[in-house]
């Protein structure tokens, strides 16, 4: 079993070998206690059946990957937007490095985050001195300009005072009384990371304006406000700034961590680069108007850019496709008065043009899809301009308002007549769909290939291949880079659906003298 430097083999083909196979297989019958291989077997069977789905979604009290991730996950990269800002979990160390690992895989990034590491007597006694300790060394150790502390579920359980501690620790000299602390309550056992997001960019938009808007008006400034929500893909927040400056729009992207979790290998390591600056989230209120793009995932922040900052906060729908995003442009410029521009123009006209070159291939193809409520949504309205036909549509921590909507639209289109709209599912109960009424493609982040690997099990005419659009994507690299909003990124989603399609049908056509009647060079 020893591997040697001259040959070194991964886990596959390596655990094939016979010395490998011979220990699984005494491990197995010594040890493990396994059920006999005929009789798990049959369990799998049953559970792609009717039957099973049945019992399934009749369910209750458990819940099985549910295609989300907890709050203070989304506060953490809300943080990380926002310039020379180190991001602070008042939490025990076991979640920070949760948190950190989820997006070291996802963005093959360091990423910098602390924790004042909560232990049992401070969930008995109450936080407040980890809380001390843990800003004066944060703010010694990594010299941040800014601290955004969020919460776990232990000190949200015990019922610790962000304010009150934050203050206390300022009052006490831990950290000087002027040193920016916007914090956010992020409990884990209640929303998702789209949720902790927006409470944390809630919490900053409290902390630099609520008391400072008596100088503000509306509009004083000429800019637009843009708030990207919970945003993994980071070609759009650069394609964002591309069309704001095509158009010739003074702008503001309000959290912006694409150069932090983009950063060159050039020998220099930069625990902070980029993000939005604390001036820009201060002179937000005297912009014109503040456009959220990704609406229902930003709940909290709309309320406070409507109550406080008064801004008509005009809605929009997350500029994915081709008419949400024409909407997105057009509203941009109604705002502001500056045209579309020639270049933004041709580039639409690109995206029109590859939609026709693809049509044929996309045109009735059942795709199912899961994920979180704005990406979920702007994907159906895009499939639907595509062609395509969605239909299980799947999101876990939606509501009953973006479940009616997403309903309205696929009722207007003939494309959506056969879809399901599931909120309050999980991805066990995708997989159920995914064996009684087989789509041909799954959409979603890198956990729906084991929904990939079990319908391959039953056998290759039940397989659903998974399309790796969302988050996380664990298990391919430099996804995270692309681009899924705007024209650019209607066309690298059209590229990736039209390009899985093709793919199949030479997966399933290339067998030699059998198959390959379809197996052409051009298509």
């Amino acid at each position: 079993m020893s591997q040697t430097v001259e040959k070194i083999k991964p886990c596959y083909p390596l655990f094939c070998d016979q010395d490998y196979q011979d220990s699984f297989k005494t491990k197995r019958e010594q040890f493990e206690e396994a059920h006999p291989i005929d009789k798990v077997e049959e369990v799998f069977q049953w559970t792609t059946t009717q039957e099973y789905q049945e019992k399934n979604f009749a369910r209750e009290a458990l819940t099985i990957d549910p295609a989300k991730a907890c709050q203070p996950l989304g506060a953490v990269l809300c943080a990380l937007g926002f310039e020379k800002t180190l991001p602070y979990v008042h939490g025990s160390q076991g979640c920070v490095a949760y948190f950190r690992t989820y997006f070291n895989r996802h963005f093959k990034e360091p990423i910098a985050c602390v924790s004042d590491s909560m232990t049992e007597d401070a969930a008995v006694f109450g936080g407040h001195k980890n809380m001390y300790e843990g800003l004066e060394n944060a703010k010694a150790l990594y010299k941040p300009e800014m601290i955004a502390v969020s919460t776990t579920c232990m000190a949200e359980v015990i019922g610790d005072d962000l304010n009150a501690f934050i203050g206390n620790a300022k009052k006490e000299g831990h950290i000087p009384p002027e040193f920016p602390t916007p914090f956010a309550h992020t409990p884990s056992f209640v929303g998702s990371h789209t949720t902790g997001w927006d409470n944390m960019f809630e919490g900053v938009q409290r902390y630099f304006t609520v008391n400072a808007m008596e100088d503000k008006t509306v509009g004083s400034n000429g800019k637009i406000n843009l708030v990207p929500g919970f945003e993994t893909y980071l070609g759009n927040y650069r394609v964002m700034h591309r069309m704001m400056k095509e158009m010739g729009v003074d702008y503001s992207l309000l959290c912006d961590p694409t150069e932090v979790l983009d950063t060159p290998a050039d020998g220099e390591y930069r625990m902070y680069a980029g993000g939005t600056t604390i001036d820009e989230i201060k002179d937000a209120p005297n912009a014109i108007d503040t456009l959220l793009l990704q609406p229902w995932q930003l709940s909290k922040t709309k309320k406070y850019v409507e109550t406080i900052w008064k801004q008509p906060c005009n809605h929009i729908d997350i500029p994915m496709g081709l008419e949400w995003t024409d909407n997105f442009l057009m509203k941009v410029s109604e705002l502001t008065g500056k045209a579309i521009p020639d270049s933004l123009a041709k580039e639409r006209g690109r995206l029109v043009d590859m939609m026709t070159d693809s049509h044929a291939w996309l045109h009735g193809k059942k795709f199912a899809l899961y994920g979180d409520a704005d990406f979920v949504m702007g994907m159906t309205n895009f499939l639907l301009e595509l062609g395509a036909e969605p239909t299980h549509v799947l999101c876990h921590h939606a509501n009953k308002r973006w479940k009616k909507a997403v309903e309205k639209m696929l009722a207007a289109s003939p494309y959506g007549q056969q879809a399901t709209v599931y909120m309050s599912k999980d991805l066990w109960h995708l997989r159920s769909l995914c064996f009684t009424d087989k789509p041909d493609f799954l959409i979603g982040n890198s956990y729906g290939k084991f929904i990939q690997r079990d319908t391959l099990h039953k056998g290759k005419e039940f397989e659903v291949p998974l399309i790796r659009i969302g988050f996380p994507i664990f298990d391919r690299h430099h996804l995270h880079r692309m681009t899924t909003l705007g024209y650019e990124g209607a066309m690298y989603i059209l590229t990736t659906l039209v390009n899985a399609v093709l793919e199949r049908l030479d997966e399933e056509t290339r067998e030699m003298g059998k198959t390959d009647f379809n197996y052409d060079l051009i298509r």
